[in-house]
Parts: C-alpha cells; sequence; structure tokens
C-alpha cells in the first residue's frame, strides 16, 4: 500500500459504528409555570401559560430543553403538554396560520425554544 492509501477507511472494528444525525424538529409545547422570586410575572398573577415552540430529535428532547431554559429562566415550569410536530398537527385538523408557521421556522432556523405566547394566570 502508498503513502495515503486507506486513508479515512473504517480500521478493523476499533471505533464505534457512526450513528446517522436525526434531523431537528419543531414542537408544539403548552407549558403551565408557577410563581418563583424573580419570575418577572405580574404581581398579582398565580402563574402562566406559555406556547412555545421548540426544536428537538422527539418530543422528549424538546421538553428537556425547554424546561431547561424556563428554569435558567427563573421560572418554575409545572406542566408540560406536547401538541406534536407542524405535519402531526395538520393531521390532526389544526389550522396553522402564516405567523405560527412563521415562529416555527425561526425556531428551526435558531435550533432554540420560541416562546410565542404568555397568558398569565389570577385566582
Amino acid at each position: 500500500m502508498t503513502e495515503g492509501e486507506g486513508e479515512g477507511a473504517p480500521n478493523s472494528g476499533d471505533a464505534p459504528p457512526v450513528k446517522p444525525k436525526r434531523p431537528q424538529l419543531v414542537f408544539t409545547l403548552a407549558v403551565e409555570v408557577g410563581r418563583k422570586a424573580g419570575d418577572g410575572l405580574p404581581d398579582k398573577a398565580t402563574g402562566a401559560g406559555l406556547l412555545i415552540y421548540a426544536t428537538g430529535v422527539d418530543e422528549a428532547e424538546a421538553v428537556r430543553e425547554t424546561v431547561a431554559l424556563l428554569k435558567a429562566a427563573d421560572l418554575s415550569p409545572l406542566d408540560v403538554t406536547g401538541y406534536g410536530t407542524l405535519e402531526e398537527r395538520l393531521a390532526a385538523g389544526d389550522e396553522i396560520d402564516a405567523e405560527e408557521r412563521g415562529l416555527m421556522e425561526r425556531a428551526l432556523a435558531e435550533n432554540s425554544v420560541v416562546v410565542a405566547q404568555m397568558t398569565p394566570f389570577y385566582d
């Protein structure tokens, strides 16, 4: 074998097989948050509901990333409900307008969590 031949060829089973990279998807999540000091919610609010578009290779990853981000932002996530990807929501009969699609595209492009709406709760 001459110099350079075989470079990049798989070795004799020493390296683990390379898993194909799974694509990022955007999931629609509804998150209920409670009160926590410094959370930025209105004074008399008892919590809030957030509509979020979050990326992940699956819904579980999107939820984990969202909860971690909300905790880092001094919010107190109590409950997360997943509504699926754009395709799953369309298949379920949801109507999704251009603004909502734009926010989903932004989440995907930025590989991020986008809070689309926050509704404070009051007793």
